[in-house]
């Protein structure tokens, strides 16, 4: 037998990865409901679901490698950064699904979910005031009036592989529903702002540069006390905390 691997681990989900099948623990059925038919109505390359018993759901792996890793440079070119940004548009471009997604809750509850991340980060001592204050202040942004595309919700660079220059596989779809484009664009994009123009370019339409910013301060607030208590460390190098000091 294939040895093993315990790709993530924690008290919501776990991924463990035997030679080219990764096995999905979800104690939340719903989201894996939803990820299987975000795969299936996507209209880029997604994993192919081998069978389902649950709570476990079998995949097979893309081929390829991952575009990158949050906190680490990427190796991949300009031009398989610009194709993640042309697979982005054509997924924002499809019908929607009948579902909202990780972005698609409305203005009023972000704003609530950001009070209350930015009151735990200072009063826990987790970062500075003046570093939550700044970037806030440069959040506020992300909260406007958007129109809802199909998104993947977690379009972080672990979950987009490439062969070269073009995309073989997009993973890990349990976030996925209706949402605001920019959040998959600065999700996309986050930590590493050197390649925000390829995707852009690749994405082929003006984006509110502005919007993917605050996105990347918004995402990092409320993401931070998640990360520490599922054993992740957000102020590893190049990630959520460096992106939030990179605002100042």
């Amino acid at each position: 037998m294939d040895e093993v691997k315990v790709v993530v681990a924690h008290s919501e989900r776990a991924t463990l990865r035997v030679g080219d099948v990764f096995l999905k623990v979800d104690a939340d059925q719903a989201r894996v409901d939803a990820e299987v038919e975000a795969m299936a109505l996507a209209p880029v390359p997604t994993p192919e679901v081998l069978w389902r018993k649950p709570p476990v759901l079998a995949i097979a792996a893309v081929p390829g490698t991952a575009l990158g890793r949050l906190g680490e440079p990427s190796a991949a070119s300009p031009a398989a950064w610009a194709k993640a940004g042309a697979a982005t548009r054509k997924l924002h471009d499809a019908p929607l699904p009948p579902w909202p997604g990780r972005s698609g809750r409305g203005i009023d509850e972000f704003a609530a979910d950001l009070d209350a991340e930015c009151e735990w980060l200072v009063t826990n001592g987790v970062l500075p005031p003046d570093l939550v204050t700044r970037n806030r202040q440069v959040a506020e942004a992300a909260l406007r009036p958007w129109t809802p595309v199909f998104t993947h919700g977690d379009l972080q660079i672990a979950h987009v592989f490439v062969d070269g220059d073009e995309i073989t596989g997009i993973i890990d779809w349990s976030e996925a529903g209706q949402g605001d484009a920019l959040f998959d664009l600065a999700t996309l994009t986050l930590g590493h702002e050197e390649h925000l123009g390829d995707v852009v370019a690749g994405y082929g339409t003006d984006v509110d540069l502005d919007v993917i910013r605050a996105w990347w301060s918004l995402r990092s607030l409320l993401g931070i006390r998640w990360l520490v208590e599922h054993g992740f460390d957000p102020s590893a190098p190049g990630c959520e905390v460096d992106v939030l000091r990179s605002r100042l």
